[in-house]
């Protein structure tokens, strides 16, 4: 644990489903769930609240079953409730380290979990519970990407926290180009300009209009995530 004090009041870790794979090729690797569990933990431990936005890509992708010839609607409600399923496992990984924690989503599920109403939200992260966001926006053709943005947005979150699998936003791809530069700090038009792919279109207008700083970095290393909770130079900050 640092001494060093912290940046942020609350944040809101969007996570792709994808993170959650590890070496498997589909579904959730246990031991990559409790890691991120204790890291969020040990978040929570230095007094700052903690929302998720998970991803369902690790189970389904709503765009990939429309390229597949899938109804790209009928897509979309299917990732929608894969990104519950991601939830409630987050929500178990959490709760074995005697952490409160409350997954709320979009869609009604109500045997499951709870409908998202934002001042319940901001009431469950004031009480100390790590909140989990599912079920995306509750509509299709939205990303968990933009999900993430929103709910942000909506519950006063200091920085939107974008976990990749690369340490930041570089100006090309760096598993392509062993060249690529990797930008200490960028603003949200030229992301959009140069087509930097950090997240979609929609979130990062929605981040730049409202204010809200993304921070991109890798969770592929132990701890990162509690680093950038103290450090400034963990990753790229993205802002106006």
């Amino acid at each position: 644990m640092t001494d060093a004090p912290v940046l942020y009041r609350r944040v809101l870790l969007k996570l792709s489903g994808e993170a959650l794979m590890g070496e498997l090729d589909y579904g959730i690797e246990p031991e990559v769930i409790q890691r991120i569990a204790a890291e969020v933990a040990a978040v929570r431990k230095l007094g700052i609240e903690v929302a998720i936005v998970i991803g369902g890509g690790n189970i389904f992708r709503g765009a990939g079953l429309a390229r597949a010839g899938m109804d790209r609607v009928t897509g979309d409600y299917m990732g929608m409730l894969a990104t519950v399923m991601n939830a409630l496992a987050i929500q178990d990984a959490l709760e074995a380290l005697d952490l409160y924690a409350r997954v709320m989503s979009a869609i009604q599920i109500n045997e499951v979990c709870e409908d998202y109403i934002r001042r319940r939200a901001v009431r469950h992260l004031e009480k100390g519970r790590v909140v989990i966001f599912a079920a995306g926006t509750g509509n299709p053709f939205f990303t968990t990407d933009s999900a993430a943005a929103l709910r942000a947005i909506e519950v006063n979150a200091d920085v939107l926290l974008k976990a990749t699998k690369v340490s930041g936003v570089y100006d090309s791809d760096p598993q392509i180009n062993a060249d690529a530069s990797l930008f200490d700090t960028v603003s949200f038009d030229k992301v959009l300009v140069d087509k930097l792919n950090v997240m979609d279109a929609t979130a990062i207008v929605m981040c730049r209009d409202n204010d809200l700083p993304l921070r991109v970095f890798s969770m592929a290393e132990k701890d990162t995530l509690v680093q950038a909770m103290t450090d400034p130079d963990v990753g790229t900050l993205v802002t106006a």
